[in-house]
C-alpha cells in the first residue's frame, strides 16, 4: 500500500529555521482557496490491517509535513516529520516503527491495533513559512473471534427456563440469532435481552432444541458461532399416531396395520381397538402405567406427567362384492317330483353364501339340503309350498350382494 511519490527536493532551508517557524506559526492558518483535508482509508478499519491517512489539497511547494498524535500540534506527540528540500524524515517521540511518512504528506500505519484509535493532526509548512493544520480520526475495530454459545443449564428438563448467551460481552457489538437456520420466531416463550446478546427460552420443550446460531457484528467484522444444540431432556407423547386416511381394500384381502409415534420414553405397546363396524383405532401406551416417570438422580426421581394413550381413528372400506347369479335345474315342476337343484354362481373367492325365499331368510325344510359351501340348494321332493322367488346372497364381513330373484313354479 504505497501512495505515489511526492515532489523532488527544493532549495535548502536551515533546520533550526524550520523548527522555529513551526513553533511560531502553529496556530495561525490563513485562509486558502482549497482547504487542507485528511482522509482515512479504509474508513472502517479492523485490527491487523494497514491504514492510510491521506492529505488532500496540500499547497504547492511545501517545505515539510509533520504528523502528531492527538488533536493539536505537540512536539512531544510527534510521529514523524518530513523535509522536502533534502527528502529527509525525522521520527518523533511517539514513532512506533509501524509508520511511514511519504513525500506527499500521506502517513501509512502498518498492522494497526486498538491502541492506534484516536486523533491524528497534520501540520503542513508552506514555502512562505505559513502553516496549515488539519486533524483526522482513526477508529480501529476489534476483529471479532468466533462467538461461543453457552447455556445457563447444561441438562434442562421439560418446562425448565434456559438462557443462551452469545460470546463474551464486548462494547459496540450487535447480535443476531437463528434457530434451525431461520430467524427466531415471535413467541411469548422466547425473550431477547436489550442488546440481543442473550435469548431466554421459557418452559423449554422438545421443539426448542435447535440448533441455534448467533452472529456478532461490529462496523469492521462479522463472526458467526458454530451450531449449538440444546440437550433438553423432555418427556412427551405419545403423540396422536399418524394413520392413513380412508383406504379402499380388496375384498377378503389381508390388511396389516402398523403405526409409529413420537414419544419419550418410547411407547411400550399398541392395541387395535374396534370403535364401530368397519372402523378401528390404534392406541399407543407409554412404557409405564404410572403417571410420573423420570431419570433417577442423586435427589431421587423427578416426576413428569405423561399422556397415557392416544387413539387415531382409521376408516376402512372394502370393494363391493359382485352380484351372484342363480340357476335352476328346472323352474316348472310337478308336485311330489324332483329333485330341483338351485345353484348360486359367483366369481368371488372367500365369500359365504346364504339363501332367501320370498325376501326372507330361507328356513330349511326336511326336503331341502345345502352343499358344504352353501352354493347349492336341493329340494327333493318338491311341494306346492315351495312355489315362489328364490335368491342367494354372497357376503363377507363388510359387504354383501344378492342375486336377482328366480321363480319356481310347482303344479
Amino acid at each position: 500500500m504505497e501512495p505515489p511519490s511526492g515532489p523532488a527536493s527544493r532549495q535548502h532551508v536551515p533546520w533550526s529555521r524550520l523548527l522555529l517557524a513551526v513553533s511560531l506559526l502553529t496556530f495561525w492558518t490563513p485562509p486558502t482557496t482549497a482547504q487542507l483535508t485528511t482522509e482515512t482509508v479504509p474508513p472502517l478499519t479492523a485490527e491487523g490491517s494497514d491504514v492510510l491517512l491521506l492529505a488532500h489539497n496540500v499547497s504547492e511547494n511545501p517545505l515539510g509535513y509533520a504528523w502528531h498524535r492527538g488533536e493539536r500540534v505537540d512536539n512531544t506527540q510527534l510521529i514523524a516529520l518530513y523535509r522536502v528540500d533534502n527528502n529527509a524524515t525525522t521520527n518523533g517521540p511517539v514513532y512506533s516503527g509501524r509508520e511511514t511518512l511519504y513525500p506527499n504528506g500521506t502517513l501509512l500505519i502498518w498492522n494497526v491495533t486498538q491502541r492506534d484509535t484516536g486523533s491524528y493532526t497534520l501540520l503542513v509548512t508552506k514555502n512562505d513559512l505559513q502553516t496549515e493544520i488539519q486533524t483526522g480520526h482513526l477508529h480501529v475495530h476489534l476483529v471479532l473471534p468466533t462467538p461461543i454459545i453457552t447455556s445457563s443449564n447444561s441438562n434442562p428438563e421439560h418446562e425448565d427456563t434456559v438462557v443462551l448467551t452469545c460470546g463474551a460481552e464486548t462494547q459496540n457489538i450487535s447480535y443476531m440469532w437463528w434457530i434451525n437456520s431461520q430467524s427466531l420466531p415471535k413467541s411469548t416463550r422466547l425473550e431477547l435481552s436489550e442488546d440481543n446478546r442473550t435469548v431466554t427460552i421459557v418452559r423449554v420443550t422438545r421443539n426448542d432444541t435447535g440448533p441455534y446460531v448467533c452472529e456478532a457484528r461490529n462496523p469492521a467484522s462479522v463472526s458467526r458461532s458454530d451450531p449449538f444444540t440444546l440437550d433438553a431432556l423432555c418427556f412427551y407423547g405419545p403423540d396422536t399416531p399418524p394413520l392413513p386416511p380412508q383406504t379402499p381394500l380388496p375384498p377378503r384381502g389381508y390388511l396389516k396395520l402398523s403405526c409409529h409415534t413420537a414419544s419419550y420414553p418410547a411407547t411400550q405397546r399398541s392395541q387395535l381397538v374396534s370403535v364401530r363396524p368397519r372402523q378401528c383405532a390404534q392406541a399407543l401406551y407409554p412404557q409405564s402405567q404410572h403417571r410420573s416417570l423420570g431419570p433417577e438422580t442423586a435427589e431421587g426421581a423427578r416426576p413428569r406427567p405423561l399422556t397415557h394413550s392416544h387413539q387415531s381413528p382409521l376408516s376402512l372400506s372394502t370393494a363391493p362384492v359382485a352380484r351372484p347369479s342363480l340357476q335352476a335345474s328346472n323352474t316348472t315342476v310337478t308336485e311330489h317330483e324332483g329333485p330341483v337343484v338351485l345353484t348360486c354362481l359367483t366369481d368371488e373367492t372367500g365369500v359365504s353364501i346364504r339363501w332367501f325365499f320370498k325376501g326372507q331368510s330361507l328356513l330349511l325344510a326336511e326336503r331341502m339340503t345345502l352343499s358344504s359351501d352353501n352354493s347349492t340348494l336341493t329340494i327333493d321332493p318338491v311341494s306346492r309350498e315351495d312355489t315362489g322367488d328364490y335368491q342367494c346372497e354372497a357376503f363377507d364381513r363388510g359387504n354383501s350382494n344378492r342375486s336377482n330373484p328366480l321363480r319356481l313354479h310347482v303344479k
